[in-house]
């Protein structure tokens, strides 16, 4: 299977959304719970964009089946140097290296924007998506107990971390 990881575009947000309102509608991996439009995920795209965040697509004979960026952590000038990200698969291409293609890529972006952390933050029954971020070097730093709710549930987050460089 050849994926192609690249920059997205315009033209790739319908499918983008697709994943994503595939994601909101039968996971908890997003919190939301209606499904976005197109011109919500094309504010989210622009953005990105506008704060030189990378938007990547994993591309397959033409055909998006995933896609990952990151953003701002949290808004306080102090965390300048910490991003949150996230990595979506399209349902038919789990478990074919596509997120860790896409994560890598987010991260060689993230070290070459002189960034130090990246997190992760994942609903604790994601038990998939922690062994992805174990795998890829992130480690467990926090559990915060009843923070969402989905499904007529409550949901536990998890953060992930990645520190870029060791330096201070």
């Amino acid at each position: 299977m050849s994926i192609s990881i690249r920059p997205a575009n315009l033209d790739d947000l319908p499918a983008v959304l697709e994943i994503v309102n595939h994601e909101i509608l039968h996971s908890t991996a997003i919190w939301d719970y209606d499904t976005r439009t197109l011109a919500q995920q094309q504010a989210i795209f622009e953005g990105k964009n506008a704060h030189g965040f990378p938007f990547l697509v994993a591309v397959k004979n033409e055909t998006i089946v995933g896609f990952g960026t990151y953003g701002t952590f949290r808004s306080k000038i102090g965390y300048r140097f910490t991003v949150e990200h996230s990595v979506y698969v399209h349902k038919d291409f789990h478990g074919n290296g596509i997120g860790t293609l896409l994560l890598k890529e987010l991260i060689v972006i993230a070290k070459e924007q002189k960034l130090h952390t990246m997190i992760g933050v994942i609903d604790s029954e994601n038990l998939g998506s922690l062994a992805f971020h174990k795998k890829l070097g992130f480690e467990t730093v926090g559990h915060i107990k009843q923070t969402g709710f989905k499904f007529n549930r409550w949901l536990d987050s998890i953060f992930v971390q990645l520190l870029l460089n060791n330096e201070n």
